[in-house]
């Protein structure tokens, strides 16, 4: 019985979503606001006593700060750190409670045990009432609690063991594993870049003592290392790569911790041990995203 991401309650599902798209709106927004920097630099290069230049120039400035204003005012950041840590919170509480981990352990009686992890999911969006105008729900997005949830839980402590190294403990290992090798590439690619863009403005200017009078865009690829610089201190890849790294180790730590796991007591013991290992690093993850 494998738990997917559409069995988890409604308020991870809107909270997630909501998180992906404010994440692609930021970065859209930023990729977008960098290029129209280039481009405005290479349109004032190219066309330096134009008067159809000199506006296009000034109207691609325009946009660039019309971007800025925008991303000051929906602040769509905020929505993306906010929403990844309610959905991060509820998936944490949803696993607790399908392994019947404290508080909702085997002594509670189930109904008991449905009204605190529904009151738990109401505290976490009270918690969040800035992200009201952006967690949407509809029937795609199920229910507080799925069926798949009250199936699992329903299994014998072994059964729930399996279930929770293979759908939560493996899964966030090849997440973090994935990402920690996607950021390693993504750094070096972007290290190669900026090389080759400051390299080349060097030359430029040795190239100008040498002959005062030619035209190099020089100017234009001094922007573009400018944003190649902005765009790696937002995507932070190397602090990720680092992180990543690290906390997929944590997670091959804490599997091996599971042999020991001999009976319900020691399960809810591991899981709360477990999801408190991921939230840190999550935690972490908020801060570094906040500097």
């Amino acid at each position: 019985m494998e738990m997917q991401e559409e069995d988890f309650p409604a308020l991870y599902n809107s909270a997630d979503s909501a998180s992906l798209k404010a994440q692609n709106h930021y970065f859209g927004a930023l990729r977008c606001y960098l290029f129209l920097l280039i481009l405005a630099a290479f349109v004032s290069y190219a066309w330096p006593t134009n008067v159809y230049g000199a506006i296009s120039s000034a109207a691609l400035f325009l946009i660039t700060l019309g971007i800025l204003v925008w991303l000051k005012v929906r602040k769509p950041e905020d929505v993306w750190y906010n929403g990844r840590a309610v959905a991060e919170s509820v998936k944490t509480r949803t696993w607790r409670w399908i392994m019947k981990s404290e508080p909702y352990d085997e002594d509670v009686p189930e109904e008991q045990a449905q009204r605190e992890l529904l009151n738990d999911l109401k505290a976490i969006l009270d918690q969040n009432r800035s992200l009201s105008h952006v967690l949407e729900w509809t029937p795609d997005l199920g229910e507080a609690i799925s069926e798949k949830m009250k199936n699992i839980r329903s299994l014998p402590w072994s059964q729930r063991l399996e279930t929770y190294i293979r759908d939560r403990v493996d899964n966030q290992s090849v997440w973090y594993s994935k990402k920690s090798q996607l950021n390693k590439r993504l750094a070096k690619r972007w290290f190669v870049v900026s090389i080759v863009l400051h390299s080349t403005a060097v030359l430029l200017l040795l190239y100008r003592i040498k002959e005062p009078s030619s035209s190099l865009p020089i100017e234009v690829i001094a922007t573009a290392a400018g944003a190649v610089l902005t765009w790696v201190q937002a995507k932070k890849h190397n602090e990720l790569n680092s992180s990543y790294a690290l906390a997929a180790h944590e997670i091959v730590l804490i599997k091996g911790e599971s042999v020991s796991v001999k009976d319900e007591p020691q399960l809810s013991d591991f899981v709360i041990n477990s999801e408190a290992a991921f939230s840190r690093e999550h935690t972490q993850w908020i801060a570094r995203k906040s500097v």
